[in-house]
């Protein structure tokens, strides 16, 4: 008797979820938007201590999707690759990028991050103002740099060999949390016709792991700067809803009138 209870019950709420699903997963759908992005990142660096090369200015290609789940505030999901050569500094037991001549590893980087943003319109100009900031992480993806002769990679010696500076690049940039940066950025939306918005973006990502690890280097090494474009489409606003009018009512108005 109660397992008959229970299947009933079950079943109930079954058929209540299966109606609810189609109308949550409408308001999901009205409250979803993506975005294409192209951007500059710079990586700082103090090239002087270091002896390394240049500190890199790198293009890089993305998206993002946002939910807006109240109001003006939106749930910010972000994705940015880019790529460039590294080399070790066996002396500082640091990895940095450097020039394709002194490269030992090819590094693929998928910038992920995860933010809170705000979405402010400006007046009735279509214009609209943002702000945004939450964690983020840099998902390296490291290999042996492409197109090097064989007494790049087989010295034995850390200094020379790619192979071995190659794999003390991945165990760096993959311990003491080197891969969380912490991002926040401004931004503004413009109208450019009926069915697009064109955004600039000022980001700038945090080593918060400067903190516990790497103390020897200059302060400005590890933080990240970008500089973008975004391209987004504009949401149709909603159709107005047709107000059906009551028979009950019709039928007063009409007795009313005779």
């Amino acid at each position: 008797m109660v397992y008959t209870k229970t299947m009933k019950l079950s079943a109930a709420l079954l058929i209540f979820f299966l109606a609810l699903t189609p109308a949550a997963a409408d308001s999901f759908s009205n409250n979803l938007n993506w975005s294409a992005r192209a951007n500059i990142f710079y990586f700082a660096a103090d090239n002087g201590k270091q002896d390394a090369d240049p500190a890199p200015i790198l293009p890089s290609m993305g998206f993002s999707a946002e939910w807006r789940f109240w109001g003006p505030l939106r749930l910010e999901f972000s994705e940015d690759i880019y790529f460039t050569n590294y080399e070790y500094n066996s002396t500082l037991e640091y990895a940095m990028p450097c020039n394709p001549e002194n490269r030992s590893a090819f590094v693929m980087g998928f910038v992920t991050g995860f933010q809170l943003a705000g979405f402010f319109p400006i007046g009735k100009t279509g214009i609209v103002a943002r702000v945004y900031g939450g964690p983020a992480a840099d998902l390296r993806l490291v290999v042996q740099a492409f197109g090097l002769s064989p007494n790049d990679y087989n010295s034995g010696d850390i200094k020379t060999d790619a192979s071995l500076q190659t794999e003390a690049i991945r165990k760096y940039f993959w311990s003491d949390g080197r891969w969380f940066f912490p991002m926040s950025g401004l931004g503004m939306d413009f109208p450019i016709n009926e069915k697009f918005l064109l955004g600039f973006d000022l980001r700038a990502w945090f080593p918060v792991y400067r903190l516990w690890t790497d103390k020897d280097l200059p302060a400005i090494d590890g933080w990240r700067f970008g500089v973008g474009i975004r391209l987004t489409p504009r949401k149709k606003p909603a159709p107005p809803k047709e107000i059906v009018p009551d028979e009950d009512s019709e039928e007063q108005d009409t007795g009313t009138g005779e």
